[in-house]
């Protein structure tokens, strides 16, 4: 299948592995129709000692000497056929690693817009479901098909040497079992692609649900949840039993073809052995070669099964691979990190998966060292401009500069490294708190991890928790409360310790006095560094040497607090509303 076939790096990376496994499948094989051939010719030898007269002694030393034989034979196939699953086996294993770990990666390189249009359950049916899917045909499906080679091989071989007519007559259902299994491979191929979409959905569902399983309780929500997931959970059963019944039309076929082929061998065999073509030791062996074709037949439905679903997992893996990021490195990017002059030039966005412009003709000029805060409603565009800097995001209209240079100049690596970010969504891992905490910069001592967490006021919260900073705070920081997740966040920026500082919304679950302390705290810290706090609400303790009133991804208002003040416009309005009611 064409869809498998970007799985030939593997098999090329893994060569000799694939290699000698397929050459244990070959020995195995052979020492599994060696038998027939022992046991044809011990019994023709019966036969002849029992025409000739021989004694009980001399049957039983022919019946000993072949049984000795047979049980050498099995020791030996059963060796290489532990070699052929360590080979063959064991390198789809090391595929269906580097493989998740592809996917992995490229997960890491695609850009945020991609995300936004994508179901998390359908990603990790990829990385999972599927790969595991891929797996089946890189290691069972080749094992068991080239077995089948083999055997089939080895065992006409021997058949024709002989004799070609009845061979003949044994083989001939096998044609027909050709042309049944390509008809209905067709079928699990179209079937197995619908499932797999559904498991993604089915997936997404349980994600979701778990995720906001606090959500669902709050509202009650509980049992409608329940049949929305049976729902899904009915679509995909009853499309997997439609797909098993089909795999099911295999497995009778394979008996009845065997069932042909060994009245064949009894009926024609007979006939030629009473008109001394062949021995009675040759019928045995043709029988013993039905019987041992038996199993690797009937394994080729499930082989074509598994090759089928395999070849739709990875049409959906290659379709995910192949999306190309939009946000890339350039090849000789700037590697010195951003020393803190911005230049917000004109610029205009809209969101490619929404049509939504957040920002229209926005200019903006931060000089190093300068605090800039942007003020502004929900969905005024704030939280847009922090991603522009990160460049999660490229601007539709305008240029960004960083120092004087576009911001597509730079390597995104060292963009991003060179920006703290505390965003609005306090995203924790379930991890301790220290290491959420030193996921801002990973060589960070225990004492500088303590130090960020002091600066945003949650060393003493720390404190009190009976592991200190060794508690987990569970998926998500579901042991934490708002504000704790905050000031968590905050302390994992403040730990990078950049030239840029971006705070969005990052004290909105805080009470007033938390917030007063920590701005006090980082009063000082601050010095030298551009920093833009993005807020729907007014740092009354902090002087900024420009506030940005934002409306409608425009700029409303513009200047000093004092500017403002005299303007009397929004921002005035707004902070004579904040500061009456604190």
């Amino acid at each position: 299948m064409k869809d498998l076939a970007s799985l030939n790096k593997y098999f090329l990376r893994y060569k000799w592995r694939l290699l000698l496994g397929l050459l244990f499948v070959a020995i195995s094989s052979w020492f599994a129709v060696k038998p027939g051939n022992v046991i044809q010719q011990m019994l023709d030898e019966v036969v002849q000692a029992a025409a000739g007269g021989s004694g009980a002694a001399g049957i039983g030393s022919i019946v000993f000497r072949g049984g000795m034989l047979l049980l050498g034979l099995a020791l030996l196939r059963g060796l290489f056929m532990f070699m052929m699953r360590q080979t063959i086996i064991v390198m789809s294993r090391h595929i269906e690693y580097d493989q998740k770990s592809e996917v992995y990666a490229h997960y890491q390189r695609l850009h945020t817009g991609f995300f936004k249009s994508k179901f998390t359950g359908d990603l990790m049916n990829r990385i999972s479901e599927d790969v595991s899917r891929v797996r089946m045909y890189t290691g069972p499906s080749i094992m068991y098909f080239t077995s089948v080679v083999f055997l089939v091989i080895f065992c006409v071989w021997d058949m024709l040497r002989v004799n070609a007519m009845l061979t003949l007559c044994v083989v001939a259902p096998l044609p027909l079992l050709a042309l049944s299994i390509f008809y209905v491979n067709k079928i699990i191929f179209r079937k197995s692609s619908r499932i797999q979409e559904q498991l993604s959905a089915l997936t997404t569902t349980a994600q979701e649900s778990y995720s906001g399983i606090r959500v669902i309780k709050a509202f009650v929500q509980e049992r409608n949840m329940m049949r929305f997931f049976e729902t899904a959970g009915a679509s995909y059963r009853d499309s997997a039993v439609n797909l098993s019944v089909t795999q099911a039309i295999y497995y009778p076929a394979m008996n009845l073809f065997v069932g042909v082929s060994m009245l064949s061998t009894v009926l024609i065999g007979g006939w030629f052995a009473i008109n001394g073509h062949i021995t009675t030791g040759n019928i045995a062996q043709f029988v013993i070669y039905i019987n041992l074709l038996m199993f690797p037949i009937s394994s080729i439905g499930m082989v074509a099964g598994m090759t089928q679903r395999a070849g739709a997992s990875q049409r959906r893996i290659d379709e995910f691979l192949h999306t190309q990021p939009e946000i890339v490195s350039p090849p000789s990017g700037i590697t010195t990190p951003p020393a803190g002059d911005i230049h917000f030039d004109n610029i205009t966005f809209t969101y490619p998966h929404t049509g939504i412009t957040a920002l229209k003709s926005f200019s903006l000029h931060a000089l190093r060292g300068q605090k800039i805060a942007i003020i502004g409603r929900t969905g005024s565009g704030k939280s847009t401009l922090a991603h522009m800097l990160l460049r999660m995001y490229d601007a539709t209209g305008g240029q960004l500069l960083i120092d004087g240079s576009p911001v597509q100049q730079y390597d995104l690596d060292v963009l991003r490294g060179g920006i703290a970010y505390a965003p609005q969504e306090a995203y924790l891992f379930s991890d301790t708190i220290a290491n959420n905490i030193r996921f801002g910069r990973g060589d960070a001592t225990d004492e500088e991890v303590r130090a960020a967490a002091r600066m945003a006021d949650l060393d003493k919260d720390v404190t009190d928790f009976p592991q200190g900073y060794d508690t987990v705070v569970g998926e998500r920081g579901v042991m934490l409360s708002g504000g704790q997740k905050q000031r968590m966040v905050l302390a994992r920026a403040l730990l990078k310790n950049s030239q840029v500082l971006l705070l969005d919304e990052c004290l909105s679950a805080v009470d007033t006095q938390t917030e007063k302390t920590i701005l006090a705290n980082l009063s000082s810290w601050l010095t030298g560094r551009t920093v833009f706090v993005i807020t729907h609400r007014i740092f009354t303790s902090w002087t900024f040497d420009k506030i940005i009133i934002l409306d409608n991804g425009t700029i409303a208002e513009q200047g000093t607090h004092e500017e403002l003040m005299t303007l009397n416009g929004r921002y005035a309005k707004l902070y004579r509303h904040q500061t009456e009611t604190e």
